[in-house]
């Protein structure tokens, strides 16, 4: 008995034993797993789960505009050049001033556009040859470049330079006057001095807006007739609702100028 109850207690330690050692296997199969994962969420840290976006496009280079080149001599105290600019362009104005009788030995000159002096554009300029000259180069390349540049030669003398593309001639100062139920034509024209547009467009009024006039359809209301420098605008079968003002726009490369023309219309009363 004593034999077989010593049998069944180291049958019970080896149980015992081989029990805690798979408990020790297993919690070291754990600790190695919770270990791994951990290095993994440590990696994962260092990971962009964003969606990534798009890689810009590089820049557009921008090729070299075409130059130009405007001058004025001023002799008095002020005095105002219009320069008509169709493309992009380069610009150089140049202004010279011939002084006063003072003669000073420099004078402060400076920019503005608009009003709005340009920055860094105050100079010292120096008396040489009995005249001041100032000189800057101006990238204009969009209808918000144009307008009105003016150097200064200190509060003495100024000279603009108002920067437009060329201007619809011919403005009618009295309305057009027709009949519900006719048709009437209404012209625009540019100067044969001028340069001819690309093409023209025509407008209606529309409160403060602008609504464009295609003048398309099988028997359409308007009808626009475009030559080099004229654009006619034919309103066929008017109404009431045609009167008002009407817009020819000369269409350049840098800018869009624009006529008006009033149309009214009233009824026939017999």
């Amino acid at each position: 008995m004593r034999c077989s109850r010593l049998s069944e207690e180291k049958a019970v330690r080896k149980a015992a034993c081989r029990e805690d050692t798979g408990r020790i296997i297993m919690s070291a199969s754990w600790k190695q797993l919770l270990f791994q994962v951990l290095l993994l969420l440590a990696s994962c840290r260092h990971i962009d789960t964003k969606t990534p976006r798009p890689t810009p496009p590089p820049p557009v280079p921008i090729g070299s505009l075409p130059t130009d080149e405007r001058s004025v001599v001023l002799k008095g105290k002020s005095q105002t050049e219009t320069v008509e600019v169709l493309n992009p362009v380069d610009l150089a104005l140049t202004c010279t001033w011939t002084g006063d009788q003072n003669k000073r030995p420099n004078v402060t000159g400076f920019w503005s556009k608009d009003g709005e002096e340009v920055e860094n554009s105050r100079v010292t300029v120096q008396l040489e040859a009995d005249q001041y000259k100032l000189t800057r180069v101006f990238s204009i390349v969009s209808e918000e470049s144009l307008g009105t540049y003016s150097c200064f030669f200190g509060s003495e003398a100024k000279i603009e330079f108002i920067l437009a593309a060329p201007q619809v001639g011919e403005a009618r100062d009295k309305p057009i006057v027709s009949y519900v139920g006719d048709s009437v034509v209404v012209a625009c024209k540019m100067e044969e001095n001028k340069p001819k547009p690309s093409t023209w467009n025509w407008y209606k009024a529309n409160g403060t807006d602008m609504e464009q006039i295609l003048g398309v359809g099988e028997a359409p209301h308007y009808v626009i007739r475009n030559e080099e420098r004229k654009t006619k605008l034919v309103v066929q079968n008017l109404t009431e609702a045609d009167g008002g003002l009407y817009y020819c726009g000369a269409v350049y490369t840098i800018s869009t100028t624009m006529g008006h023309v009033e149309l009214r219309c009233k009824l026939f009363l017999q």
